[in-house]
């Protein structure tokens, strides 16, 4: 699985997880929470390797120390990601190694 497969898996699996969800009186948080998400897990599935944003991502050790390693935020990118309620899918991982950062 390649990088960009890797990033969109986890996005997908995080849109899963707030889809089912089931909170009175969210707002429709959750829908759009997903529906952001997927939006950024197709955007992050048509990233090449070799893309400014993945390499970006790999040093900041989103894909462990090696950059070989299945996408990993660490806490403070996972609560990012799991709160993400729009605005475009790059500016989402653009802030990822910020909030990795902030976790250290």
């Amino acid at each position: 699985m390649s990088r960009s497969e890797s990033l969109a898996a986890y996005l997908r699996a995080q849109a899963r997880r707030r889809l089912d969800r089931v909170e009175s009186n969210d707002g429709g948080r959750n829908a759009r929470t997903a529906l952001a998400l997927l939006d950024a897990a197709l955007y992050a599935d048509g990233l090449a390797d070799d893309d400014a944003l993945i390499l970006m991502l790999e040093e900041a050790g989103c894909f462990g120390p090696q950059g070989g390693d299945g996408f990993d935020p660490g806490p403070e990118g996972a609560r990012l990601i799991r709160d993400w309620q729009g605005a475009e899918p790059y500016e989402l991982l653009l802030a990822l190694p910020g909030a990795m950062t902030a976790s250290a």
